[in-house]
Order: structure tokens, then C-alpha cells, then sequence
């Protein structure tokens, strides 16, 4: 991504007892952000944890989505009038409440 993007990072803790159906997330929840968002999205990835920093170690998250935006007015243009549907859906892949990052691109 370019210098001085932004990208929105949705982070879900690896928590006991909390599920997450990675298959829902990648064929039918990021494609419906993907269609509400449009053309504000100028890249996308959705990343599955496989383990921690220590040999044995359980990945801190389970799934990262990550969203990228030209600018900061960007993505609150496209995702305000869609938040509700778009956080709407979380119940159906998942029980964890997901962490939310905002963060401009360095390098």
C-alpha cells in the first residue's frame, strides 16, 4: 500500500469458548463490505493466526480483516451509512468482540 494510506484493522481476540467461522468471514461477510464500501476500498486481506511469539503458543487473534483507504475521509464516507449492517452481521461468524484499529501507512 502507499505511504499515507489508511488501513483499518479488525482484530479478533483468540478468546476459550468464543468461535469464529472463518469460511462465512472470507466468502460471505468480506464480500458483503467489499459490495456496501465500493470503490473506497483500494485493498484488502483477511489474515487466520496460527500461533504466538514462544514455540507452542496460541496466536493472540484468531482472524485479522484488514481494509485499506486512500484517506481517513475515505473510509468514514463509505463505512459510516453502512456500519450497522456491516457490524449487523458479526453474530453470524462469530462470538468475539472484535478490537478495532485505525492506522495510517509509514512504509
Amino acid at each position: 500500500m502507499e505511504k499515507g494510506s489508511i488501513k483499518v484493522s479488525v482484530l479478533y481476540p483468540n478468546e476459550n469458548g468464543k468461535s469464529f467461522d472463518m469460511d462465512y468471514y472470507c466468502n460471505k461477510h468480506v464480500p458483503m463490505v467489499a459490495g456496501l464500501l465500493g470503490d473506497a476500498v483500494i485493498g484488502a486481506s483477511v489474515e487466520q493466526g496460527l500461533g504466538g511469539g514462544d514455540p507452542d503458543q496460541p496466536a493472540t487473534y484468531v482472524a485479522m480483516g484488514n481494509l485499506y483507504f486512500a484517506n481517513i475521509e475515505s473510509f468514514q464516507n463509505s463505512f459510516g451509512p453502512n456500519a450497522a449492517q456491516i457490524m449487523g452481521d458479526l453474530p453470524n461468524y462469530t462470538s468475539i468482540e472484535p478490537v478495532i484499529q485505525i492506522s495510517e501507512v509509514m512504509i
